[in-house]
């Protein structure tokens, strides 16, 4: 069951390439995202990753790379499948990466 939706930010459903790294693991791992927000995205993966773990983002979004630090804030196994969903809160980002996403989110909401 997903935990309640608790968002101070609208979320816009989007698929754009994801590479995550788990503070203090070696590896990266590749995701597209479900949704993502000015305040944080989820992303479908295959391995449980527990709330609260820090992790380091890359964020594709059109032709720019975002590189927020985030927190997962919940993961729920996806019904019918070995998959998970994850919700990770932005801690830290650059201010110019914030405001390119403001902007992105913004355009995407008055095309839809």
């Amino acid at each position: 069951m997903m935990p309640a939706d608790k968002r101070r930010f609208p979320r816009l459903r989007i698929h754009v390439p994801v590479r995550y790294q788990v503070r203090g693991a070696s590896e990266f791992s590749n995701v597209l995202s479900d949704n993502i927000s000015l305040n944080g995205l989820g992303f479908i993966h295959d391995r449980f990753i527990p709330p609260a773990t820090k992790i380091m983002l890359e964020i594709n979004v059109l032709l720019n790379i975002l590189n927020p630090t985030g927190r997962v804030a919940w993961s729920a196994p996806l019904p019918h499948s070995d998959r998970y969903l994850s919700g990770v809160e932005f801690l830290e980002m650059p201010l110019e990466q914030k405001r390119y996403l403001e902007d992105f989110i913004g355009m995407q909401a008055i095309k839809a």
